[in-house]
């Protein structure tokens, strides 16, 4: 399982580093970390047979330093270094001046300057970002900006050491919203354990490859883990093969409940899905009168809302298409006295965000957090978009968006729920304060009905029999693994469309099952 940790936690880690280590030995692992992945970067492109040089931006902290010792490094490998540097020499940490020291006696070119105009006009084989690192609160000034901007737009590796600078390392942020810029790196060699902020949000655009350097310190003895990057290990025990003898009645019913006059092809999406995903039965339960059945699908049942019992043994997906009216309140309020489980996802999540009542119903649908019962008691997912979070929160989505990993958590708690925040860098948050975030997709999920499609597969997942933990982790990461096979295939990110999630996503889940559930060969017979 992939750790990820908060800048606090970092910093107390780095702290029990420095105190039992001899001076400048932590910047020593870390420029020898850089100068190795540079390396790398350098002989994996086809421009080094031209030998060009690397350009490394020093900060004035011990980010600065670590570029700095990386930077004798790469010349004592006959590699042409050039440096910026934007610190005063008299304020830098002890550390970092010594990385001076050895980077101006070790044949490294000093650039005599520290804003875009002192740049010479050269091609670049890489270039090392050691501005800021994790340490920076406030948006960089307008000479760095430009310096920032300018190297974006570079066709070169960009290796940024520990978090590309700009980024907010907690939640993933640019620092300064709209008035701040981060470096748009290739890869990130982050330092002693993975970073949140390096997964969602705008850290899915800024930070590339993200490779961990431990530094050989131990993040995991100072304090266990709160956050996690998803993958199949997190779900793999829910996987099943299929037995033979089996019926339809085995994989369980779901029941997607929505579909308001004009919006009937939302809840449409969420039962296909649930039917590609494996349900045994899906049910389409209309507010307002439907279609009488999907030509493409007539195996999908459809049904009056008002006709259909919300039974225990179904799973429940409420919201897709749903509308904000009376009568879609009052079937919300049922389903949420049902004692099913539950996906809450669109116009669900709006009615409950206006309606005290309705949020204490959700509450409620489940133990409350420290009771002792275990987390599979937890009964209801929601699956809101960033707009939707804040309309739950009583917030903006710019104050959502700012830190995602936070809000995330505040709804689980608030709601008693399995909170999956959808987004660049989806965040799955339980209400004991863990969150797992998922890495995959890309922006051809940007696209009206994927929603719809992501809450029709949770119900799947829990029609058959999966917990409500494992169909939260396990419905994202088929979503976005669905996203990257198509973008694969060359079929997107452009143009995509929400039905073509579908067949990919079975292509996907049927996969893992493979994949994972390995049958032992059978034994001959011994005669």
């Amino acid at each position: 399982m992939s750790a990820l940790y908060s800048v606090a936690e970092i910093r107390q880690v780095e702290s029990t580093a420095l105190a039992a280590l001899p001076p400048y030995t932590l910047m020593q692992r870390a420029g020898a970390a850089c100068a190795e992945q540079a390396l790398q970067l350098i002989q994996s492109c086809e421009q080094t047979r031209q030998r060009l040089p690397v350009l490394i931006l020093a900060g004035p902290g011990n980010n600065g330093g670590d570029a700095l010792e990386a930077a004798q490094l790469l010349a004592q490998a006959s590699v042409p270094t050039w440096v910026m540097l934007h610190a005063d020499r008299n304020k830098q940490p002890e550390d970092a001046r010594t990385a001076l020291q050895r980077a101006e006696s070790s044949g490294v070119t000093f650039i005599a300057g520290d804003s875009l105009a002192h740049l010479p006009e050269q091609r670049w084989g890489l270039v090392m970002d050691g501005l800021f690192g994790i340490g920076l609160t406030r948006p960089p000034s307008a000479k760095v900006r430009a310096l920032i901007e300018h190297i974006n737009g570079l066709r070169c590796p960009i290796l940024a050491i520990d978090v590309p600078s700009g980024l907010n390392a907690d939640s993933g942020s640019i620092v300064g919203g709209a008035d701040g810029v981060a470096v748009r790196a290739t890869h990130t060699l982050t330092f002693i354990g993975d970073k949140t902020g390096l997964h969602t949000c705008d850290g899915k655009d800024h930070s590339g490859t993200v490779l961990l350097r431990t530094l050989d310190t131990d993040a995991a003895g100072i304090k266990p883990a709160q956050a996690f990057l998803n993958g199949t290990a997190q779900f793999a025990s829910a996987l099943r093969p299929r037995a033979s003898n089996s019926h339809k009645g085995s994989y369980g019913d779901v029941i997607v409940v929505g579909g308001a006059r004009g919006m009937a092809g939302a809840p449409v999406l969420a039962a296909r899905t649930a039917a590609y995903g494996g349900a045994g039965r899906v049910y389409v339960a209309f507010v307002d009168d439907g279609p009488a059945y999907d030509s493409a699908h007539p195996e999908l049942m459809f049904r009056v809302a008002d006709r259909v019992e919300f039974a225990s043994s179904a799973a429940l997906v409420v919201g897709p298409g749903m509308g904000t009216s009376r009568h879609a309140h009052d079937i919300l309020a049922r389903a949420l006295e049902s004692e099913s489980n539950l996906v809450l996802d669109a116009d669900a999540l709006n009615l409950i965000a206006a309606e005290p009542a309705l949020q204490h119903k959700l509450h409620h649908r489940s133990p409350p957090h420290g009771s002792g019962a275990p987390q599979s008691a937890i009964i209801s997912i929601i699956t809101p978009h960033p707009l939707e979070a804040a309309r739950l929160l009583d917030l903006t989505t710019q104050q959502i968006q700012a830190d995602r990993p936070h809000a995330a958590r505040l709804l689980a708690r608030h709601f008693n729920t399995i909170a999956v925040l959808k987004g660049a860098g989806t965040v799955i948050a339980f209400p004991d304060g863990e969150i797992v975030i998922n890495p995959n997709g890309n922006p051809g999920l940007s696209t009206a009905g994927t929603g719809d499609i992501l809450s029709g597969l949770c119900g799947a997942l829990l029609a058959q029999g999966w917990s409500t933990r494992h169909a939260a982790l396990a419905a994202p990461w088929l979503h976005g693994a669905a996203a990257d096979q198509l973008v694969e295939q060359g079929l997107g990110p452009v143009g995509l469309t929400a039905s073509e999630f579908i067949p990919a996503i079975r292509a996907v889940f049927n996969k893992i099952i493979r994949d994972h559930v390995q049958r032992p060969a059978a034994s001959p017979q011994q005669h």
